[in-house]
């Protein structure tokens, strides 16, 4: 079955969120929601979570699901807020979370009660796990390499493929942070490309509008498999190593990253409130 996907531009974050319905039905499914956060005034607020919301609540959608594709480091997570608005939705991440949060955790010196098992997502899935959206049947496909827990969700003839793969001009994401690994990447989305039908719809997570050109959100299989600047058919794994680590040695670490990750490995909650009933996010001096 084809669902109905409705995109949504975060323009601060470069971030795509989609809004996933069972045509036969009202069931959805949230993916990659945003928070937005105002770095210097250090103030969240829910703009964009609102259009999304507000987009389900006019079609009558019963969002049963909030799935995030990694933990990630350029925008705080609105999983929770999502999950105010619909109580019965589950938040879900791949179960590599479990790795990242003992990677970030010591970093951040987290509250002592603080477990880095992932139990603070409802569901961890694993490689290959399947679920469903109303009619629609979904699988879960890990694809590490950019994250430890990165993975995508196929659901009927819709890959979603968080920040693994970009539009074709823009190739794939960085692989050097705490968990990434540029071969293993490769291998990841290699094995979407031989697996996988090339009319499967690609829904990525970020896009640049590379050369100026105006942002997109869609592409196939078979258009990665032939234009995808880093890893198209024919791209040696050697030669896809070199040139990613060449190319992440130069780039600056994202603006958010250390408000986003404190934030979403703990499924988009924010720290706890201390004694004075304040919450405070954390900035580790000379760490990166």
């Amino acid at each position: 079955m084809k669902p109905d996907v409705q995109p949504f531009f975060h323009a601060d974050s470069n971030t795509w969120t989609y809004l996933v319905r069972d045509p036969s039905g009202t069931a959805a499914a949230i993916i990659d929601p945003v928070l937005d956060f105002d770095a210097k005034a250090a103030r969240t607020s829910t703009n964009a979570a609102r259009k999304v919301a507000d987009a389900a609540r006019e079609r009558g959608l019963d969002v049963q699901w909030i799935l995030e594709t990694h933990a990630h480091a350029d925008h705080l997570s609105a999983a929770q807020w999502f999950r105010s608005q619909w109580p019965g939705a589950q938040v879900a991440i791949g179960e590599g979370i479990r790795d990242v949060q003992k990677a970030f955790a010591p970093l951040f010196n987290v509250e002592d009660d603080f477990r880095a098992d992932g139990s603070q997502f409802d569901r961890l899935f694993a490689d290959g796990d399947t679920f469903r959206i109303g009619a629609l049947d979904a699988r879960v496909i890990a694809v590490p390499g950019h994250t430890s827990d990165s993975c995508a969700y196929l659901i009927g003839d819709a890959l979603f493929t968080g920040d693994s793969l970009f539009m074709p001009d823009g190739g794939t994401a960085r692989c050097d942070f705490p968990g990434g690994d540029a071969r293993t990447l490769f291998r990841s989305i290699r094995r979407l490309f031989e697996s996988l039908p090339g009319d499967t719809r690609v829904f990525v997570c970020h896009d640049y509008g590379p050369g100026g050109r105006e942002v997109a959100c869609e592409t196939t299989l078979a258009s990665q498999r032939r234009d995808n600047i880093h890893v198209r058919d024919g791209a040696s794994e050697d030669d896809y190593v070199a040139q990613r680590t060449a190319r992440d040695a130069t780039l600056a670490m994202p603006a958010l990253i250390l408000p986003a990750v404190q934030t979403n490995i703990r499924a988009g909650a924010l720290p706890p409130p201390e004694s004075n009933g304040v919450r405070y996010l954390k900035l580790p001096i000379d760490r990166f």
